[in-house]
């Protein structure tokens, strides 16, 4: 569950971003990255192939359902990999453990891959603890967190009482099935065979996924999606080479359309991971201050209040054209 920093555990809290759980990927040392999920159907789906995982995350309630939910059961002896949430904070990391983990044959980073070895005899509990208390595994899940510097406290400023906690797990096909590993739960749960043509496993999460987002009122955003797939550039690099060499120039510019928009995408990734390395909390707070002190922050507020309205403006005309 991701909610307040656990003082007890230096866990701190990670957002549902692509940037974010592909620069955790490349950190275990894994070759796939994450991207964002805007739609579950198939002509959307299909360009990002293959899918080995979807991370989901949704408001936590605290409810528990010792049957498994509406859709599947509890599989007490599943036997591939699953490690239980010990600590708060620690979901998106332990969401990405339990994917990538039950993910064939796939080559990770020396750390991680010492892990599986070590954790292959323990039982969720354990692995669970192990992963909490190894030191590489939080630096790396830390990484990509604000440092708290700077309390909300020190700055005078009070929690919300209502805050929403959130919560990541990850769906994914395993011998057959498709499964759902919550690690507050004290197995992985079961929600039945998939077809192995059309569509194969994707289809059948399809229905699972959906049939949890209909359980939210209409028109709700407290959940996200999120795909474990392929890095699509060493292909796209390769299909680019080839068509080149065989005089293919359209279907080459066209490949390289693709790979400059997938670059930009890292470029993106990278330039917001950095800002998320450093805690501007206390920044804000001086440069505040300053504003204060001087009494240039009325000014500052109407400028910036002019720039939105501004800005709004010419997004209606651009919309205003467009139709």
């Amino acid at each position: 569950m991701a909610s307040e920093l656990d003082h007890e555990s230096g866990w701190q809290t990670m957002e549902s971003d692509p940037g974010v759980f592909s620069e955790l990927l490349r950190t275990l040392g894994v070759s796939l990255i994450v991207d964002d999920l805007y739609s579950l159907d198939p002509e959307s789906l299909a360009p990002l192939g293959p899918l080995y995982a979807l991370i989901f995350l949704f408001q936590w309630t605290g409810s528990s359902d010792e049957s498994g939910g509406a859709q599947g059961v509890y599989d007490d002896d599943f036997p591939g990999f699953f490690a239980n949430q010990v600590v708060n904070n620690a979901c998106a990391t332990i969401a990405v453990l339990n994917g990538i983990c039950n993910i064939p044959s796939l080559r990770v980073g020396a750390e991680l891959e010492q892990f599986r070895e070590f954790a292959s005899a323990l039982d969720p509990q354990m692995r669970g603890e192990v992963i909490t208390s190894n030191a590489f595994f939080r630096a790396t899940h830390n990484s990509l967190s604000p440092p708290p510097s700077v309390s909300l406290s020190e700055l005078d400023i009070q929690p919300s009482q209502s805050e929403d906690s959130y919560h990541f797990i990850v769906y994914l096909p395993y011998a057959g099935n498709i499964y759902e590993l919550d690690g507050l739960k004290r197995a992985p749960i079961k929600h039945g065979l998939f077809e192995t043509t059309g569509e194969g496993w994707i289809g059948k999460a399809r229905e699972v996924i959906e049939a949890r987002i209909a359980t939210y009122p209409p028109g709700s955003f407290r959940f996200n999606l999120l795909a474990i797939r392929d890095d699509p550039l060493p292909s796209l690099q390769a299909q680019m080479d080839e068509a080149q060499g065989k005089g293919q120039s359209e279907y080459a510019a066209s490949l390289l359309q693709r790979i400059s928009a997938e670059n930009g995408k890292r470029e993106q990734w990278n330039f917001e991971n950095s800002l998320r390395r450093h805690n501007h909390l206390s920044t804000i707070h001086e440069l505040l201050l300053a504003l204060v002190e001087s009494g240039h922050l009325d000014n500052a507020v109407e400028g910036a209040t002019h720039k939105m309205v501004e800005r709004g403006k010419q997004a209606n005309r651009k919309l205003d054209m467009e139709e």
